[in-house]
């Protein structure tokens, strides 16, 4: 029998839970990341005919943006990355904030089981913000935490 790939759950027979995860860039965590979408890979197909039958092959790879959701704080790390893409400050003629030459950033997500261990981790490439949502729609009738949103362009993902 090889050996445990993990000591943090030598023996996985049941599936990990989702809602314990920590996202970090620039070697800190940060703070609030209430959800995350799916980390998702697809690779078109090129087809072709050989000898008069049908084949196919695999084309290129693009990897679908990540969503990221975290509660209104005054914690300023999603709009201080966005703002590397696009400040309102350089629009209105004043001196420019934008810095497109470190704008993108790898970014690390890990995932914990129920006692807390990290049990792996996966290294986002080349991210950089396409779209930021500072503040959500505001209700006044609604029970509802106000959310900000921030949506990441990547350039794939390794299993760390």
């Amino acid at each position: 029998m090889p050996a445990p790939q993990f000591s943090a759950n030598a023996a996985p027979w049941d599936p990990y839970r989702n809602y314990r995860f920590k996202l970090k860039w620039n070697g800190d965590y940060v703070a609030g990341i209430s959800k995350m979408s799916a980390l998702t890979r697809a690779t078109q197909i090129a087809e072709h005919p050989i000898g008069g039958a049908p084949r196919v092959s695999s084309g290129q790879s693009t990897y679908a943006p990540i969503v990221l959701e975290r509660g209104v704080t005054y914690d300023t790390a999603f709009e201080q990355w966005a703002n590397k893409v696009w400040d309102y400050s350089n629009a209105s003629g004043a001196a420019p904030n934008v810095a497109l030459d470190d704008f993108r950033k790898d970014i690390i997500i890990e995932l914990y089981n129920a006692a807390g261990q990290k049990i792996l981790a996966y290294a986002v490439h080349r991210c950089w913000v396409s779209q930021f949502q500072a503040m959500p729609d505001l209700d006044a009738g609604a029970n509802a935490v106000a959310l900000q949103t921030l949506i990441l362009q990547n350039e794939g993902w390794d299993r760390d």
